[in-house]
C-alpha cells in the first residue's frame, strides 16, 4: 500500500506581503499509514514552551518570557495538547490593545498549531503540517456515511488528473497561513474549513483556498494555470469569494451564490410558490429578497367581494415563519428582506412590523423590511406635500395599468392619473402628509435599524438593462439591483394518474459575489492584475453553481450577472494617510472605483470575445453606449471600451455591487466593505469568548486616520458613497451611523442627502451610546 500522506515539496520562498519572520509549519512525516483517514494517531510531543516562545518572539520578542510566565499556570490546568494551544492563543488574543495590536497575530500563530495538530490526528499524520495533496483529495472524496453523504464532490476527481492535482498540491504555500489574524483563523475554522461527519477538522487553510481555486478553474481549458492564479489572489488575501462559495466549493452540493430575489404576483399561487422557492434557497444556505408590492391591500376585493382581502401583513408573517423554520444549513435561521412601495395603502402597518410595542399579531420580528421610494415621494417630503396611498389591485382594476410596473416620468404620470381619479371618487385612496410616512420610517429606523431604502427611480434610470425589464427592489443586503419579474403558473394538466404543472419563469435574481481587498489592491497595477481574475472566477460561478430552484438557473444564464465588491476601504485610507472627512477621501474614492469599473468592464468585454456575450446584451446600455454617456466616461480609453462593447458585447449584464463583507473581511483581517471601523479596538464575539480586535495596521502612523464610525460626520460618508455610486452599476451596502441625540430633522436630512447624492440604496441605521465622546477627545490629543 502506498503512503497516504507523503511529504509535500513546497517552495517556501516568502510570497509578496507575507510576514518575513513567519514560523513555517512542520512538514509531515513520510511513512506508510495502514489506517483509514478518520482513525487517530498520536502526534509526537513537541515542546509547547518552544512553540509559544517562537510565536511570541516573531512579533514581540521582548515580551516572550513575560508571556510564558503568565501562561504557565493555565497550561497546568490540562494535559490535552489541543486545549493547551487554545488557552495560549486565547491569552495572547486578550492582550490585544491600542498600544500592542499585533498580539492578534501571536494568537493566530498559536491557534495554527492547534489546527495543525487536530488535522494531523484526524487525517492520520505522524506530524502536524501539510501532506500529500492528491491523497487528501482522493481520501476526502471517498469519505461517506451510511446514508451516502459525501465530504467532497466527485467532480473534483473527475475534472483533474492525478498529475494535475499533484502539481497543484506542490504549488500550495503553507507560509501564507501566517497572514491570518486570530479572529480570522477562528472564523475560518468555525465556518469554512471542511469537516467530517462528527465536526472534525479535515482541511487546512491553504487547502481550502486551493480547492476553491480548483473548483472555479475546472471549466477552463487551461485549468491548472488558472487554478494557480486563482489560488494566488485568494491565499495572498487580495480578494475573497462570497461565504457560500468559500464554504461550498468542492462539496457535493456546490451552492455558490449568496442571495436571491423573487417577485410575488397578486395571487395565492404566486404567494406560496415564492414561499416554496424561499424554503429551497434557505435550505441550501442562501438569503432572499422578496418584492410584495403587487399584493392587494387589506380590505380590497377578492373575486368581486369587497373587504375580503387580509392585506400584506399575514403574508409577510408567513415568510417570517419560513425564515425561522427552514434554517441555513443548520448554521443560522433563514434570512429574508421584504420590500413594499411607499405608496402602498399598508405602508404604516409595514413600517411597524419590527417594533416591540403594539399588537404582536401584526409583527414579524425575523424579517428585514425594505421600502421602495420614488423621486416624487422625496420631493413631497421636502415640500411637506400630500401623499396618496393606493391599493395596487384597485389601481389595476380601475385604471387599467399597474402603478408598480413603471418608474421615473412614466410612474409620475400614472400616479397623477390615480390622484385625479381619487379626487373624482373613481379610485379609493388614503391621503396623508408625506412627512407622516417619513416620520414613521425614521421611528422604525431609529428603534430597529430598518427599513432599508431603495431609491427606485435612481436605480432604474441607471439600469444598463432597462431594455429587458425593470428593477423593483434590492436583495437582503441592498447591493443588488437587477431586472426582476414574477414566475407564473401557465398550465395545469391532470391525466388521471399524473398532475403536471408548467410555469413561465420570471427573472429570479441570483447574487454571485466576491470582494477585492483594497488594503492590498488599490494601485492601477494591482487592480489590473486582480480584477480580471475576480471577474473570471465569478463568471465561472454561474456555470458551476448548484441552483436551488430552476428559474434561478434560467435567469443566471440569461444575464450572467455578477457583483464584484470590495473590503478594506477604511484600511486603505488609513494606511495612505487620508482622513475620512476630507476632499482627499472623495478624490481617492473616485480614482479607485473608476479603475475598478474600468477593468471590470474591460475584462467582461474580453470574456465576451472569448466565450460569448450574455444573451440579452443587444439593445442594452452597454451595446448602445448609453451606459458610458450616463456616467460621463469621455476619456480616450473609456471611449475605446465603448466601441468594443458595441462591437463585441459584454459577458455579464451586471458587474459591480458592494456587499457588506462583515464575514469574509474577518478572514483577510481587514475592514468590512466600504464601512468605517466601529472602533480602533473593539470586541468580536466568537462562541464562548469575547476577543479584542484591533483595527488592521493600527499604529501611531494610522491611529488618527482610523476615526470610529459614530464620530464621523455622516455627510462625508454620504458624499463618498455618491462618488463611488457613479462607477457602480448596481448598488452598495451603505450604512448610516447615528448617535442617540440626533434630532429628527437632521436624521431626515441624511436621507435627503443620500437621495440627492445619487445613492441607490441605504442599508442599516446603526446607533451608539454617547460614551464615544471621550474617545474623540483622546484622538485629538493623540
Amino acid at each position: 500500500m502506498p503512503p497516504l500522506f507523503a511529504p509535500n515539496s513546497h517552495d517556501l520562498s516568502p510570497p509578496d506581503g507575507a510576514i518575513s519572520n513567519a514560523v513555517r509549519p512542520a512538514q509531515p512525516y513520510q511513512g506508510e499509514l495502514n489506517m483509514l483517514l478518520d482513525e487517530r494517531v498520536n502526534v509526537p510531543e513537541i515542546d509547547l514552551t518552544e512553540l509559544v516562545v517562537s510565536a511570541c518572539r516573531s512579533i514581540y520578542p521582548e515580551r516572550a518570557s513575560e508571556f510564558i510566565a503568565e501562561l504557565r499556570p493555565l497550561l497546568h490546568a490540562t494535559t490535552d495538547r489541543s486545549q493547551q494551544m487554545d488557552l495560549a492563543a486565547r491569552l495572547a488574543a486578550e492582550k490585544t490593545s491600542v498600544e500592542e495590536p499585533d498580539w492578534q497575530y501571536v494568537a493566530a500563530r498559536l491557534y495554527l498549531q492547534k489546527l495543525y495538530g487536530e488535522a494531523a490526528r484526524n487525517r492520520g499524520y505522524h506530524q502536524p503540517g501539510y501532506g500529500d495533496f492528491y491523497e487528501l483529495v482522493r481520501q476526502l472524496h471517498a469519505m461517506g456515511d451510511e446514508a451516502g453523504n459525501r465530504v467532497y464532490g466527485a467532480y473534483m476527481i473527475e475534472a483533474y488528473s492525478e498529475e494535475e492535482i499533484r502539481e497543484l498540491g506542490r504549488y500550495i504555500r503553507p507560509e501564507r497561513d501566517e497572514l491570518f489574524t486570530y479572529v480570522g483563523l477562528l472564523h475560518l475554522a468555525d465556518r469554512y474549513l471542511i469537516k467530517g461527519f462528527h465536526g472534525e477538522i479535515l482541511e487546512l487553510p491553504q487547502e481550502r483556498y486551493m480547492h476553491i481555486a480548483m473548483h472555479l478553474a475546472s471549466v477552463e481549458s487551461d485549468r491548472v494555470t488558472w487554478a494557480k492564479r486563482f489560488y494566488d489572489v485568494l491565499s495572498r488575501q487580495e480578494m475573497t469569494v462570497a461565504t457560500p462559495t468559500f464554504r461550498n466549493a468542492a462539496t457535493p452540493l456546490p451552492q455558490l451564490s449568496s442571495c436571491f430575489i423573487d417577485t410575488v404576483d397578486d395571487s395565492l399561487q404566486s404567494i406560496y410558490d415564492t414561499n416554496q422557492s424561499f424554503a429551497q434557497v434557505s435550505k441550501h444556505g442562501g438569503g432572499m429578497g422578496i418584492y410584495i408590492g403587487k399584493l392587494r391591500a387589506r380590505g380590497s376585493a377578492i373575486r368581486g367581494r369587497k373587504g375580503a382581502a387580509a392585506g400584506v401583513i399575514p403574508w409577510v408573517r408567513n415568510y417570517n415563519d419560513t425564515a425561522v423554520a427552514v434554517d441555513q444549513l443548520g448554521a443560522r435561521k433563514g434570512a429574508v428582506s421584504i420590500w413594499l412601495d411607499v405608496w402602498h395603502k399598508e405602508i404604516f402597518e409595514f413600517l411597524a412590523l419590527k417594533l416591540n410595542n403594539g399588537d404582536d399579531r401584526m409583527r414579524a420580528h425575523d424579517i428585514f423590511p425594505g421600502v421602495c421610494v420614488p423621486d416624487a415621494f422625496m420631493r413631497a417630503v421636502e415640500q411637506d406635500a400630500d401623499w396618496h396611498l393606493f391599493c395596487p389591485h384597485e389601481v389595476r382594476t380601475e385604471m387599467g395599468f399597474s402603478l408598480e410596473d413603471a418608474w421615473g416620468e412614466e410612474w409620475e404620470r400614472r400616479y397623477r392619473l390615480c390622484v385625479e381619479a381619487a379626487h373624482a371618487d373613481k379610485l379609493d385612496a388614503t391621503v396623508v402628509r408625506a412627512r407622516q410616512v417619513a416620520k414613521a420610517m425614521l421611528k422604525s429606523q431609529y428603534e430597529t435599524g430598518g427599513p432599508f431604502l431603495f431609491f427606485r427611480d435612481t436605480v432604474n434610470r441607471l439600469n444598463p438593462n432597462k431594455h429587458a425589464g425593470m428593477v423593483y427592489c434590492s436583495n437582503l443586503c441592498t447591493e443588488i439591483a437587477q431586472n426582476q419579474s414574477p414566475t407564473r403558473l401557465i398550465e395545469k394538466t391532470d391525466d388521471g394518474e399524473v398532475i403536471t404543472y408548467r410555469w413561465q419563469p420570471g427573472d429570479f435574481v441570483v447574487c454571485n459575489l466576491a470582494s477585492i481587498n483594497l488594503s492590498k489592491v488599490h494601485t492601477e497595477e494591482k487592480i489590473a492584475e486582480v480584477v480580471p481574475l475576480a471577474i473570471r472566477m465569478l463568471d465561472n460561478v454561474i456555470d458551476l453553481n448548484f441552483y436551488p430552484v430552476p428559474q434561478a438557473k434560467i435567469t443566471n444564464k440569461k444575464y450572467r450577472a455578477i457583483g464584484l465588491g470590495v473590503h478594506g476601504y477604511h484600511q486603505m485610507l488609513a494606511e495612505l494617510g487620508i482622513h475620512w472627512e476630507s476632499e482627499d477621501h472623495l478624490r481617492k474614492a473616485d480614482e479607485v472605483f473608476e479603475l475598478l469599473n474600468y477593468y471590470a468592464v474591460k475584462t467582461s468585454i474580453e470574456l465576451a470575445a472569448e466565450k460569448g456575450c450574455y444573451p440579452l446584451c443587444k439593445g442594452s446600455d452597454w451595446e448602445t453606449g448609453e451606459y458610458f454617456a450616463l456616467r460621463g466616461y469621455e476619456s480616450d480609453r473609456w471611449q475605446a471600451l465603448r466601441r468594443q462593447a458595441a462591437e463585441v458585447g459584454l459577458r455579464n449584464a451586471y458587474l459591480l455591487a458592494i456587499a457588506p463583507t462583515s464575514s469574509t473581511s474577518l478572514l483577510c483581517g481587514t475592514t468590512a466593505s466600504v464601512d468605517p471601523i466601529y472602533d480602533r479596538v473593539y470586541n468580536e464575539g466568537k462562541k464562548d469568548q469575547v476577543i479584542p480586535l484591533a483595527a488592521p495596521g493600527l499604529s501611531p502612523k494610522t491611529y488618527l486616520y482610523y476615526k470610529p464610525a459614530h464620530q464621523i460626520d455622516q455627510t462625508w460618508s454620504i458624499r463618498a458613497a455618491g462618488v463611488r455610486q457613479r462607477h457602480i452599476d448596481q448598488s452598495q451596502s451603505f450604512n448610516l451611523y447615528i448617535r442617540p441625540d440626533i434630532k429628527g430633522r437632521d436624521f431626515l436630512n441624511l436621507y435627503m442627502q443620500a437621495w440627492k447624492n445619487g445613492l441607490k440604496t441605504v442599508y442599516y441605521v446603526r446607533s451608539r451610546s454617547l460614551e464615544v465622546t471621550e474617545a474623540e477627545c483622546e484622538a485629538c490629543q493623540a
